[in-house]
C-alpha cells in the first residue's frame, strides 16, 4: 500500500485541501506553474503549506561551489513546505516545477496549525508524516555519503516498492509503477543517467530487476 498519504487513516490531501473549509471554498483557487517555474527559493519567508495537485515538484539546495542536490522529487497528492508550521521562518531549500502544469494547492501555515490543534487524529497524522520524512531524508543522505552509485539504486528501489510496490505472482516478485523518470531517478540517487542507464541493465543482467519506461519488478 503506499504510504505517503494515508497515516492512521488520515488523508491529509482531503483534510486540508482549503476547498474543503467553507471560508476559502468560493474564493480559493490553484496556483498554476509552468516546467521550470519556482514556488518559492532559499531563503524565502516560510509562510505556506503546498500540496501537489496537478504536476511534479524538485526540492534542493545548491553548495558553496553551486552544485545542485536534489533532495526531494513528489507528485501528485504529496505535500512540501511542512516546515512552516514548525517554525520555520526561512526557507533552507527551493521548489521547483519540472513538469508543465503544475498545479499546486497552497495553505497558510496558520491555518494548518489551527487545524492541529483542534483535530487530535489529524495532529498525529501529520506529525507521523513529518517523522517519516525526515528519517526517509536522513537515510538518502547517508546513502549518497557513503555508498556506491549501484548499492544507493538498490536501496532507492527497496524504498520505492515499500511506497509504490505490490506482489505480482506467486513467486513474491513486486512490480513497481512509480512516478520518476529516468532522470529523475539519477537526480536522487546522486548519479548521471547514462551511469543510471549501465547500472540498470547490469541489475537486469544480473536477473534482480526488469523494468520499462513506468514499471520496474524486483526479481530478487
Amino acid at each position: 500500500m503506499k504510504n505517503i498519504w494515508y497515516l492512521e487513516c488520515v488523508n491529509l490531501f482531503k483534510i486540508l485541501c482549503p476547498h474543503k473549509f467553507k471560508a476559502f471554498k468560493e474564493t480559493h483557487e490553484f496556483n498554476l506553474y509552468k516546467k521550470n517555474d519556482y514556488v518559492y527559493f532559499a531563503n524565502e519567508s516560510a509562510s505556506k503549506v503546498y500540496l501537489i495537485n496537478e504536476g511534479k515538484v524538485k526540492l534542493g539546495y545548491y553548495t558553496e561551489g553551486g552544485d545542485e542536490v536534489v533532495k526531494a522529487i513528489l507528485s501528485k497528492g504529496e505535500l512540501f513546505g511542512e516546515k512552516a508550521v514548525l517554525g520555520e521562518e526561512t526557507r533552507n531549500e527551493f521548489a521547483q516545477a519540472i513538469k508543465t502544469s503544475t498545479s499546486i494547492c497552497p495553505i497558510d501555515a496558520t491555518t494548518l496549525q489551527d487545524l492541529i490543534r483542534d483535530d487530535r487524529k489529524f495532529a498525529l497524522g501529520f506529525y507521523k508524516f513529518i517523522n517519516f520524512r525526515i528519517k526517509k531524508l536522513e537515510r538518502r543522505l547517508q546513502l549518497l555519503l557513503y555508498k556506491d552509485a549501484k548499492t544507493r539504486l538498490i536501496e532507492f528501489l527497496q524504498d520505492l516498492c515499500d511506497d509504490f510496490g505490490f506482489d505480482c505472482d506467486e513467486k513474491g516478485h513486486m512490480v513497481i509503477e512509480h512516478p520518476y523518470t529516468q532522470k529523475e531517478i539519477s537526480c536522487l540517487i546522486g548519479t548521471s543517467r547514462p551511469t543510471l542507464n549501465i547500472i540498470m541493465n547490469e541489475l537486469k543482467d544480473e536477473g534482480i530487476i526488469k523494468f520499462n519506461r513506468k514499471t520496474i519488478e524486483l526479481l530478487k
